[in-house]
Order: structure tokens, then sequence, then C-alpha cells
């Protein structure tokens, strides 16, 4: 290998080792597929309006109080991101419709999909949180 400055050369590193990059590459990307799958699919806002509206989902919106106060889905469920594993009993009522998880921008929304769908619930969650909600121009309720 050739050495620069007593560091590997990353490129003459690459084009020696290309299979195994590539195979890295693979494993990264099928490790993030699997994890976001892991966590309830993703849901664009005309899926989720259209499960709303024709499969009775509903919306679980674990954002903190001040941000769900300013401006929430229509009849959203709050339960906050740290509270969810806690006060899990509230949703047992839903664990036959989808339930579809959204927080401010997607942050929290993986980690409470993961624990949902370990509980037996139908989770998908909100591609781009509330703050795309918001950008899309689609009404908000405030509390």
């Amino acid at each position: 290998m050739n050495r620069i400055g007593g560091e590997v050369d990353f490129f003459v590193f690459m084009s020696e080792q290309w299979l195994l990059v590539s195979l890295l590459a693979v494993l990264l990307y099928a490790f993030a597929l699997t994890e976001r799958h892991r966590a309830g699919t993703p849901a664009s806002i005309h899926e989720v309006t259209r499960l709303v509206n024709a499969e009775d989902a509903r919306i679980l919106d674990v954002r903190d109080r001040s941000e769900y106060s300013a401006g929430h889905i229509v009849d959203a469920v709050h339960i906050p991101h740290g509270e969810v594993a806690d006060r899990i009993g509230e949703l047992a009522a839903l664990k036959d419709k989808p339930l579809i998880v959204a927080d401010k921008m997607g942050q929290h929304a993986g980690n409470v999909g993961r624990l949902l769908k370990k509980q037996g619930f139908q989770v998908r969650r909100l591609q781009g949180g509330m703050a795309e909600w918001a950008n899309q121009n689609m009404p908000l309720v405030k509390s």
C-alpha cells in the first residue's frame, strides 16, 4: 500500500479493495433499510390522510406538550415520546387500527415505532413529521 505522510492512502485502498468496500456499502444499506421498516413503514402525508379516512387510522403525536398545543392533527392522541413506554396501556384499544406516529421531524418516531411494533401495533411513521405536515399547509388544531 502507498503511504502518504505515514497514513494509508484512502483512494489506493479503495481501488485495491473494491470488493470489500462494495460489500460494506451493501451491508450498510441493508441494515438501514431493515431498521427503517422495523420502526414502522414511512407514510406520506397523502397516505396518512387516506389511512385516516378509509381505514380509521389514528395519529399518535409524540412531540412535547408545547409543540402539540401550538398545532396538531385533528383527533391526534398525545403522549410525549419520553412517556410512551409508561403509558402504552392507554393505546391498547388502538391495536386493531393502523397507528401513525408523528413527531417534529422524524427524530423520535423510529424509537417509538419500534416499541409499539414489539407490543403488536400496526405502526406507520409520518414521513417528514409535523414539520412536513405544516409545510404542506395541512390542517392543524391548536389547543
